[in-house]
């Protein structure tokens, strides 16, 4: 894999968003490097979901949030 993976950065940018939108307080605890591309099809339903609503109840927020946490891998790429 090249240094540069446009995948990546398109990873990390959805990621980035989604604890911008959803106003993530801890957000080191979200790390785009801790997610596999393999998981890249995966992110990107819930980033348009997320980008998609204007506002998020608690319990959307909670779930998100899980489900991103689920989604990390033990050890980053």
């Amino acid at each position: 894999m090249s240094e540069h993976d446009p995948r990546r950065d398109d990873l990390s940018h959805m990621i980035e968003e989604i604890k911008r939108k959803l106003h993530v307080v801890n957000g080191a605890a979200i790390k785009a490097e801790s997610f596999s591309l393999n998981k890249y099809d995966d992110i990107e339903e819930i980033y348009d979901m997320v980008m998609s609503k204007d506002s998020f109840s608690v319990s959307e927020l909670n779930a998100i949030v899980s489900e991103l946490g689920q989604m990390r891998d033990r050890q980053p790429e």
